[in-house]
């Protein structure tokens, strides 16, 4: 189980933990992703002969050795999703008061101060390991996705929620990379409509939690090492592909595709942005982005400017 508590690491550089972890998202990311592939191909058999696949929305050619690689908290969604889990599991007496307090804590700080501590890091990460100990991996699924509607679905970023439409709408696949527990990126991506999704891998045994990860969260260069992972398993060109992150900490992972973009960045992330001309987009404000190669169509805001901003990024491409 993550914890937002975990995105700080002390060590910068890729470890063998960093790529063990890595190496687990992507094998439980591309599990998930060929169920749901045969899900789709079953309903689609289930389909009259007749019907008539949608044109896509836009006519961006696709590109299949291409994908977009979006982290979660503060990009994709408001806030952290395991604070949102976390509440959803107060809610359903997993826990005391005190915990979610703790929680709430660590969410206001990221919220306010816009840095991740690490001594609040790890507190999180060792309280949701505790509170999922014993519990059984189907349950917390069937769990998460009542919390998803409850908490998570009214805080997705609708500009960024087009861009990946856009990826999608060209025929990329579009994967969450995220510190979040596996199971909740993954329902997040489902209910998204998004390709799938990498995330920390929390040890079951016969179906139930431990209590420990596989490696360690994926935070930073492990992200990296899951992103390099699942390229490699899914034969994709990295210089092809796309990165969105509000953190400097995923500088590792923005670094390594063709199309990095910082949405709604930090102030490290920005800086380092702007040094290197990458893409640029704010959705917390009414301003419009920095001028670091997104086109202007983008300033429009909500979901309507992000929807302008991944066209304009698509023909660009061609």
């Amino acid at each position: 189980m993550a914890a937002l508590g975990w995105l700080t690491p002390r060590r910068r550089s890729a470890t063998a933990r960093s790529v063990l972890a890595g190496e687990a998202a992507a094998e439980a990311a591309r599990k998930s992703s060929l169920e749901a592939e045969s899900a789709a191909e079953s309903a689609a058999e289930a389909e009259p002969a007749h019907a008539e696949p949608e044109e896509p929305e836009f006519p961006v050619v696709g590109d299949e050795r291409a994908a977009a690689f979006f982290d979660l908290d503060n990009t994709v969604m408001q806030g952290a999703a395991l604070f949102h889990f976390g509440r959803g599991l107060y809610k359903r007496k997993f826990f005391e008061r005190r915990e979610l307090t703790r929680f709430a804590w660590q969410q206001a700080w990221f919220r306010l101060a816009g840095v991740e501590d690490p001594e609040h890091m790890q507190d999180a990460r060792d309280s949701a390991l505790s509170i999922v100990r014993g519990h059984r991996v189907s349950e917390l699924m069937s769990i998460g996705e009542e919390i998803y509607d409850e908490y998570m679905a009214d805080r997705i970023w609708p500009g960024t929620r087009a861009l990946a439409q856009a990826h999608l709408d060209a025929g990329q696949r579009v994967w969450l990379v995220t510190a979040a527990p596996v199971e909740t990126a993954t329902i997040i991506a489902r209910r998204l409509g998004l390709t799938g999704a990498l995330g920390t891998v929390a040890e079951s045994v016969d179906g139930i939690y431990t209590g420990r990860l596989v490696g360690e969260p994926l935070h930073g260069p492990a992200k990296a090492e899951a992103v390099r992972a699942l390229a490699a398993a899914e034969g994709l060109d990295l210089a092809r592909c796309a990165a969105y992150s509000d953190s400097h900490n995923d500088i590792p992972m923005l670094s390594l595709v063709g199309h990095p973009y910082a949405i709604n960045p930090d102030t490290k992330l920005r800086k380092h942005a702007r040094a290197r001309d990458w893409r640029l987009r704010d959705y917390r404000t009414g301003r419009k982005a920095a001028k670091v190669g997104i086109p202007a169509a983008a300033g429009v805001g909500a979901l309507a400017g992000g929807t302008a901003a991944a066209v304009a990024l698509h023909r660009r491409r061609r």
